[in-house]
C-alpha cells in the first residue's frame, strides 16, 4: 500500500476494501518533471550531419608558414625589363611628327627606334626618336609617304601604344645609349593578432552527460565541455586561414593609414587596428580580376565545310566556352607565363570546367573517349578531370571547402575560384642577407626565441589541473598573430561572379 498525493490531499492512508488499481496509488510522473515513464530508446551518439566541418588546409596545399621576427615583412619584385607606354598622345593628328607622352617621366630617349599601335593594335608603324624634350617625342618615321610622318590618326580616339625595340646610331657616335636604374617595387604586409577563447565554470566540467560526443580533431567522451573547447579550438584553427583570405588593410582611398580604435575591448580599448592585407584583397588590387566566367558553352559545335556536299569532312567550331578561358591563358602570357597552376574553385565552376573539357574531348571517339585522361573502355567516360594542358599551361583543379560551405564563402558566392601559380618565387631575405626561394603564397608568423606566436594555447582559472586565480572556471586561450605574403600577385587571378 502506498502514499500518493492526490487532488483532494494524501490518501491511500487506509486499506482498501477491493483490491483495485487507482490512479491515486502512484507517483503522477507529470509532477515529477519527468517527459516519460518508459526509457526511450537513445543514440548516444551524436550523428555527424554536417561531415568534416572545418574549412582550412588551402593554404597548406599552396604555401609554407615561416617565423619572423619584426613588425613588418618587406619584399622586392622585379619589374619589367623592356620599355612600353600605353598612354601616348590622343592628340597627334595625321602626318605629324611628335609624340606626347601623358608625362615626363619616361624612358625613351632620342636613337630609340619604337613601335607604335593604334589601340586595338590593327595598326602599327616603325619610328625612330630624333630628340627628346621633356614629354614630346620629335620622330621620324621609317619608310613613310609623308616624308617621314607619323600616319596613325589617333584625334579623339583611346591612347596609343607604343615600345622601343632597339636603337640605331651613326658612324663616329658618341654618348650614345641611356642608362636606365633597375625597376623593382617594394611590397609590405603587417601581421595581425588574433585571440579567442573559450570558459567553463568548474561545476559543468565536473557534470556527465548522456550524449558521446565526438569532434573532427578525435576527441570523445561524455563530457560536454570537452566538445566546446575542441571546437572553439578548431573554429579558431578556421579563423587563422580565413583571416588569411579575407583580411584588408584600413586605409583611406588616398592610400594613407587609418587605423581602426575599439572603444570597449577591455584592455585593448584605444588599440589601433590596421588590418592585414589578404589573399583576395592581394588579387584584386595586384592580380587579375575575370568576372562572369562562362564555361557552359566549351563545346565544339559540327559545321560543315564551306563548299561541301554529302559526305563531306566536317570542321569543328569552337565555341565560347574554352575561347574566353583562352584569353586567361593571353593574360598569363602578358606576365609571368608561369607553366603550373593550380584552380580552386568552388562546386558549379568546378562542374562547368567538367562539363567543358568532357565536351571537348568527345568528337575524338565518336562520342565517347577512351585512353584521354586516365580513361578506358572499361570504365567509360570520367566526366572529373584533376588536370589538363591547354597551350603551354599545365592546370590541375580542385574544389575549395571554403567557398562551397554555407556557413563561409558558400553562403555569399560572389568569389567562384582563384588560380594560384604552383612553385616558388626567388625573393631577397632581409633577415638571411640573400636571395631564397619561397612559395608564392605563404605565411608569416611572428615568433622568436622567449615567444613563438604561431598557435598559441594556454588556460586560466582553478579548473582543469592550473590553478592560475580563484576563479571557479576554465578558460582556455588561443592567440596567433600572422600574415600572408603574396609574391608575384600578376600570376594569380581571381574569378567574381557577374
Amino acid at each position: 500500500m502506498g502514499i500518493a498525493i492526490g487532488p483532494n490531499g494524501p490518501t491511500g492512508v487506509t486499506p482498501r476494501p477491493v483490491k483495485e488499481l487507482a490512479w491515486d496509488n502512484y507517483l503522477n510522473i507529470d509532477d515529477l518533471k519527468f517527459d516519460q515513464q518508459f526509457l526511450p530508446e537513445v543514440y548516444e551518439k551524436e550523428i555527424e550531419r554536417f561531415g568534416n566541418r572545418t574549412i582550412s588546409g588551402f593554404l597548406r596545399m599552396v604555401g609554407a608558414e615561416m617565423p619572423m621576427a619584426s613588425d613588418v615583412v618587406t619584399w622586392v619584385e622585379q619589374g619589367r625589363l623592356h620599355i612600353a607606354y600605353s598612354d601616348a598622345s590622343t592628340d597627334i593628328g595625321t602626318d605629324a611628327t611628335i609624340i606626347t607622352m601623358s608625362s615626363t617621366d619616361h624612358l625613351v630617349a632620342a636613337g630609340n627606334t619604337i613601335v607604335l599601335a593604334s589601340t586595338n593594335g590593327l595598326t602599327t608603324q616603325k619610328l625612330y626618336v630624333t630628340s627628346v624634350v621633356g614629354a614630346v617625342l620629335n620622330v621620324v618615321a621609317y619608310g613613310s609617304s609623308a616624308a617621314g610622318a607619323v600616319t596613325i590618326d589617333s584625334s579623339g580616339a583611346a591612347n596609343l601604344n607604343l615600345f622601343v625595340y632597339g636603337s640605331e646610331y651613326g658612324k663616329g657616335s658618341k654618348d650614345a645609349g641611356s642608362s636606365i636604374e633597375a625597376n623593382s617595387t617594394f611590397f609590405s604586409n603587417k601581421p595581425i593578432i588574433l585571440r579567442d577563447k573559450y570558459s567553463v565554470y568548474g561545476s559543468n566540467v565536473a557534470q556527465i552527460g548522456w550524449i558521446e560526443v565526438t569532434t573532427e580533431a578525435g576527441t570523445g567522451g561524455y563530457l560536454w565541455y570537452l566538445k566546446s573547447e575542441h571546437e572553439s579550438r578548431l573554429r579558431f584553427q578556421d579563423y587563422l586561414e580565413m583571416s588569411m583570405v579575407e583580411a584588408e588593410k584600413s586605409t583611406f582611398v588616398n592610400g594613407t593609414d587609418r587605423p581602426i580604435t575599439p572603444a570597449s575591448l577591455g584592455t585593448n580599448a584605444g588599440a589601433q587596428i590596421t588590418g592585414t592585407e589578404g589573399l583576395f584583397a592581394a588579387i584584386e588590387d595586384r592580380g587579375n580580376v575575370f568576372t562572369g566566367l562562362d564555361l557552359t558553352n566549351g563545346a565544339y559545335g559540327a559545321a560543315a565545310v564551306a563548299g561541301g556536299g554529302a559526305g563531306a569532312a566536317v570542321d569543328y567550331v569552337q565555341n565560347n566556352g574554352i575561347g574566353e578561358f583562352d584569353t586567361i591563358l593571353q593574360q598569363l602570357d602578358t606576365q609571368g607565363a608561369i607553366e603550373e597552376n593550380m584552380l580552386f574553385l568552388d562546386r558549379s565552376t568546378a562542374l562547368g570546367f567538367d562539363n567543358m573539357l568532357a565536351a571537348l574531348n568527345a568528337p575524338y571517339g565518336g562520342g565517347t573517349s577512351y585512353g584521354v585522361f586516365e580513361n578506358s573502355e572499361d570504365m567509360a567516360l570520367n566526366l572529373g578531370f584533376n588536370g589538363f594542358r591547354r597551350g603551354s599551361y599545365d592546370f590541375y583543379k580542385t574544389d575549395w571547402k571554403y567557398l562551397n560551405d554555407s556557413a563561409t564563402r558558400g553562403l555569399v558566392g560572389d568569389v567562384e575560384g582563384v588560380l594560384v601559380p604552383a612553385g616558388v618565387s626567388t625573393v631577397y631575405d632581409q633577415q638571411l642577407g640573400s636571395n631564397i626561394q619561397r612559395p608564392f603564397l605563404h605565411v608569416r608568423y611572428r615568433a622568436s626565441e622567449a615567444d613563438d606566436r604561431r598557435m598559441k594555447s594556454w588556460i586560466t582559472g582553478s579548473v582543469g589541473g592550473n590553478y592560475t586565480s580563484d576563479e571557479d572556471a576554465m578558460n582556455v586561450h588561443f592567440l596567433s598573430e600572422r600574415a600572408l605574403c603574396v609574391q608575384g600577385a600578376n600570376n594569380f587571378v581571381i574569378f567574381k561572379a557577374s
